[in-house]
């Protein structure tokens, strides 16, 4: 299906949720430590990226919506490094600053073209400032098309049953990316988009696709979903609704990186929906687009040139 990019450039699409700055080291590595054996990297190179729900974001501007970003981060510098990043990308920002909070950072080292190591930085907001997020998000609602949540489980969506409580009142098509085994807090969402090891977590595993089709209909029915979209990577993605399901192969393509697919995907489904597709008619151009960025490395984005290519 073919959408003319103005009409993707009226849709609205708000990003609530967990951010995180992305920072990527890359160095040679000559020799192993006389310390311990471990290898020695000898920095080279930098890089930094928006994360979480801040690459979820990216995602939908950089296919053309109109991204609005409500989040909850620290008054450091990586809160400041992440929100110059954020400005360069057209991106409107609503940044909710609480001192005491440690913005998270997830530090990747690269050597000979493979991660080495993650190091994370992180602690998780207090409820006074993720109050007035909940009221500020009131404010921008009527602004926006589609109501996307992004949660990382770093705690910046404590308030989310109240949040979709105000979106489905609004009438807005409200899609979340789950974390945790509890899924009873999306309560009353359009469309939750779960990986299999997520969903796992949730209903168990399944011994076949008639199990897993039973068991999925019955947690949506549960949580008074429209949908449930889970993606199977190399299987592609299944959506389950009233109607039954629909499923999408996974574009054969060499997978380079994961990291960030879900992002993409989910931001893709958001921006095409607030521009006015149904979730079946969405869900096979955001499997591209999960197919175009595996091919990618690190937290990637897909524009509109190349999904309609």
């Amino acid at each position: 299906m073919m959408i003319a990019k103005e009409q993707l450039a009226q849709a609205r699409v708000l990003v609530v949720g967990d951010v995180m700055l992305d920072r990527y080291w890359y160095g040679a590595v000559d020799r192993i430590s006389p310390e311990a054996p471990v290898p020695v990297v000898r920095i080279t190179r930098e890089e930094e990226r928006c994360g979480g729900a801040a690459n979820v974001a990216f995602n939908a501007a950089k296919l053309g919506a109109q991204a609005s970003l409500l989040t909850v981060v620290g008054d450091d510098e990586a809160s400041h490094k992440l929100e110059a990043l954020v400005a360069t990308t057209g991106i409107r920002t609503h940044f909710g600053r609480d001192a005491d909070l440690k913005t998270t950072v997830k530090l990747r080292v690269i050597g000979r073209q493979q991660q080495l190591i993650r190091l994370d930085f992180e602690n998780t907001p207090k409820s006074e400032i993720l109050a007035t997020q909940t009221a500020t998000f009131a404010q921008l609602l009527p602004q926006h098309d589609a109501v996307l949540f992004s949660d990382y489980g770093k705690g910046g969506l404590a308030h989310v049953s109240d949040m979709i409580a105000r979106a489905r009142a609004a009438g807005k098509p409200i899609l979340i990316d789950p974390k945790g085994s509890d899924y009873s807090r999306y309560q009353n969402a359009s469309v939750i988009t779960p990986n299999r090891a997520e969903l796992q977590q949730v209903i168990g595993g399944w011994s076949s696709e008639d199990d897993l089709r039973t068991k999925v209909q019955t947690l949506r029915e549960q949580l008074k979903l429209d949908a449930v979209l889970l993606t199977r990577s190399e299987e592609g993605m299944t959506l389950f609704d009233t109607a039954g399901q629909l499923h999408v192969s996974a574009q054969a393509r060499e997978v380079f990186d994961v990291t960030g697919a879900g992002d993409t995907v989910i931001a893709t489904m958001a921006t095409l929906v607030g521009a006015g597709l149904s979730l079946r008619e969405a869900v096979p151009l955001a499997n591209r687009a999960g197919g175009l960025v595996v091919g990618k490395f690190g937290t990637a984005t897909v524009s509109y040139e190349e999904l309609f290519a």
